[in-house]
C-alpha cells in the first residue's frame, strides 16, 4: 500500500485545476466585495470631565438621514438613504435603485445624562455629545501633604 500526500492548496489542486481561481476572483472583486460587506460607520468614544463624545465617520450623507433616539439607556444611531435614477431615452428605458441604510447602539453609562444630549454633523462626521450628571462629575482637589 502506497501513501500518497494529497495537498490541499488551492493553487495546486490537481483534481480541478483552476477551479478555485474562479470563484476567488469572483469574490474577491471590487464590485461584488463592497456590495457584500455590511458598511457600518467606523466609531471613535472619548469621555472629558463633562460629557462623553461618539464621533461616527459617516461621509456622503446629510444631516437630514441620521435619526438619534435614546430609549432605556441605549443611544441608537440610524440611517436609511433611497435614491431611483431614472432615464428614458427613445431606445431604452434605465431605472437603478439604490438602498443604504445602517444602525449603530451604544449603551450609555449610568453617569450620563440623556436628557442632555446634542448632536451636529459637519464634513462627514456625526459627533455626539452626552453630558454627564452633576453627581457623576469627577471633581478633582489637591491633597496637602503634611
Amino acid at each position: 500500500m502506497t501513501l500518497v500526500k494529497f495537498n490541499s492548496d488551492k493553487k495546486n489542486n490537481a483534481l480541478l485545476p483552476g477551479f478555485n481561481d474562479i470563484f476567488d476572483t469572483f469574490f474577491n472583486d471590487a464590485f461584488i466585495s463592497d456590495r457584500m460587506v455590511t458598511r457600518v460607520p467606523a466609531a471613535n468614544i472619548g469621555e472629558t470631565a463633562e460629557e462623553y463624545h461618539i464621533e461616527l465617520a459617516a461621509p456622503g450623507l446629510k444631516k437630514d438621514d441620521f435619526k438619534i433616539s435614546v430609549d432605556d439607556n441605549i443611544l441608537s444611531i440610524s440611517v436609511e438613504q433611497r435614491h431611483e435614477n431614472t432615464e428614458n431615452n427613445k431606445k431604452y428605458n434605465k431605472r437603478e435603485f439604490s438602498y443604504n441604510s445602517f444602525v449603530r447602539s451604544f449603551t450609555l453609562p449610568d453617569a450620563a445624562d440623556a436628557n442632555r444630549i446634542e448632536a451636529m454633523y459637519t464634513d462627514g462626521v456625526l459627533k455626539i455629545n452626552v453630558a454627564k450628571r452633576e453627581e457623576a462629575k469627577s471633581v478633582s482637589r489637591l491633597i496637602e501633604i503634611k
